[in-house]
């Protein structure tokens, strides 16, 4: 029976992945390792894992594959193999909002709580609404692209003529369904950037003005960089990271974006760094910091199985101590941008304070970034005056 095929390979897979490599980088290994799998196995089996992983640590006391039939439903709005035989009471009301499936099945299986979805939420930081967020993860995030404006009306025709469900956020942010295959239907990188909407919403918070020295301190693959430059074409900058092979990336997506002039540099910020800056003073520095990461868990659902709350200390401590020596490098009167993709306030409002309790520093604003209500990430910034 095809079922019967799909629960194997389902099972096959969910007994090798350790949560140690992010669920699609496993997945590609695994499918050139077993090539007799076709198109519709992969697809099945990637659909079948990423809504099995969304329902996180609920329901783990029933049957496996009643929680993978309760969370394809969840997930889903068109229906499975695995719905039609555990679940056929609901297969006329895929179509429904997430939040009435969720009452359906807590109705039918009382052991089933939303919260145990994210059993987290008392580390959540202020401003998040716990059920949206909770719902959110049976929602796919949609892919986000920042376009230069004047072709905005060009690109949208271009991805409608080839089917492409196209939703217009704004004159420089579209939002495509995620798996879009941007590198085939827009070739030409000049004219966008890949980057989550919230990721964009960063940007309001910058203020560069021309010829200001900015540092982009963890600066990975450049997107806060590239948002930077967009805003000021004018802002110098400097572009550091621990990673050399993340500044190799940083370096083909200036390069296609157009952006030539940059100074770049591999630092750990763990690290006393006086030899290299010593003569630096900057008037603008962004602190994207290493962070749990769990404001994108609806992109990556595995981390909901995975995540030892030991790392929200451990993270923590990373912030606060690249925090403490980056912010020497500042000018008086200018700002830290602090920035992580966590919901957890230790990560996020609980680092600020300790900024501000024993740095030269001032808050001016912080809030977090609700992206679940735009299928998005949520994310935390702070503005910060070195006084």
């Amino acid at each position: 029976m095809k079922i019967a095929h799909q629960i194997r390979s389902f099972e096959q897979i969910l007994m090798e992945y350790d949560g140690k490599l992010p669920l699609h980088r496993f997945l590609v290994t695994y499918f050139k390792e077993h090539k007799q799998m076709g198109s519709s196995d992969r697809r099945w089996a990637s659909r079948y894992l990423y809504s099995f992983f969304r329902l996180g640590r609920a329901l783990r006391k029933e049957d496996q594959l009643l929680r993978l039939a309760i969370a394809d439903f969840l997930c889903n709005q068109t229906s499975s193999l695995m719905i039609e035989a555990y679940l056929p009471q609901y297969a006329d009301q895929l179509m429904l909002p997430v939040q009435a499936k969720v009452t359906l099945i807590a109705d039918a299986y009382p052991a089933f709580s939303l919260a145990d979805v994210f059993p987290f939420q008392a580390a959540l930081s202020e401003g998040i609404v716990p059920a949206d967020f909770l719902h959110s993860f049976f929602v796919q995030p949609d892919l986000f692209v920042r376009i230069q404006e004047d072709h905005h009306q060009k690109i949208v025709a271009s991805l409608l003529a080839e089917g492409v469900e196209v939703r217009e956020i704004s004159g420089n942010t579209l939002a495509l369904p995620n798996g879009t295959k941007l590198e085939k239907l827009m070739p030409d990188h000049n004219f966008y950037q890949v980057q989550d909407l919230s990721s964009q919403k960063t940007g309001e918070f910058f203020a560069p003005k021309p010829y200001d020295y900015w540092w982009d301190c963890c600066a990975a693959s450049g997107g806060k960089s590239l948002l930077l430059h967009s805003l000021e074409p004018k802002v110098q900058l400097l572009v550091s990271d621990v990673r050399e092979n993340s500044l190799h990336n940083l370096d083909e997506r200036f390069q296609l974006a157009g952006v030539k002039k940059y100074q770049k540099k591999v630092l750990d910020l763990l690290l006393n760094n006086d030899q290299d800056l010593h003569h630096y003073e900057f008037d603008g520095i962004i602190l994207d910091a290493p962070c749990s990461g769990a404001g994108t868990w609806g992109r990556t659902p595995e981390m909901l199985s995975f995540f030892d709350t030991h790392k929200i200390d451990y993270f923590s401590r990373l912030q606060k101590t690249i925090a403490t020596n980056v912010v020497k490098y500042l000018k008086p009167g200018k700002p830290l941008i602090y920035i992580t993709c966590s919901v957890f306030k230790a990560e996020n409002e609980e680092v600020v304070a300790h900024l501000t309790d024993t740095l030269p520093l001032k808050l001016e604003h912080m809030e977090a970034i609700t992206g679940y209500s735009d299928k998005a990430d949520t994310m935390f910034i702070a503005r910060l005056i070195k006084q």
